[in-house]
Formats: C-alpha cells, structure tokens, sequence
C-alpha cells in the first residue's frame, strides 16, 4: 500500500517548478512561482538547493500557523475550509 502525504508531496512538486539563477558574483538564487516572498541563496547550486528546501519549509509552518491562502501546486490545495 503506497502511503502520501500531502505536505511532502507539496515541497518536492514545488521545489520541481523552481526557477535557480547564477548571479553575477557566481553565487545562485531561487525562487519558487507563486509563493510570494520566497527567496533563497546559496554559494552554490547544491547550497542553493538546500536553502531554498529549509526556507520553503519554514515559509509552509508559517502561512499554516497565520492561515494564510497558500498557492495551490500540481493539485495539492493546503488550505483548510
């Protein structure tokens, strides 16, 4: 029996549409659609990679905890009704 979570689901298929860009300085940044105000660095790609999973897991609890609308991603809705 094959077990979901919603949760989980959500932060893997959000990290799937994230945008990571090279900068100038050759640290990186990311972004993630739809998810207003997350924002990550990192010295590098794999640095990038792990922040932007940490602050999107924080930027989750926080919207959860305040009830605010999340961003519905590849279906997975968190709002409560």
């Amino acid at each position: 029996m094959l077990v979901r979570y919603a949760l989980s689901d959500y932060i893997q298929e959000a990290l799937t549409i994230s945008n990571i860009e090279q900068l100038e300085d050759g640290s990186y940044v990311a972004r993630i659609p739809n998810c207003q105000g997350l924002i990550a660095f990192g010295n590098s790609l794999a640095e990038c990679q792990v922040e932007l999973r940490s602050t999107l897991e924080d930027w989750l609890l926080v919207g959860l905890k305040l009830g605010h609308t999340l961003p519905v991603i590849a279906g997975i809705d968190l709002n409560q009704e």
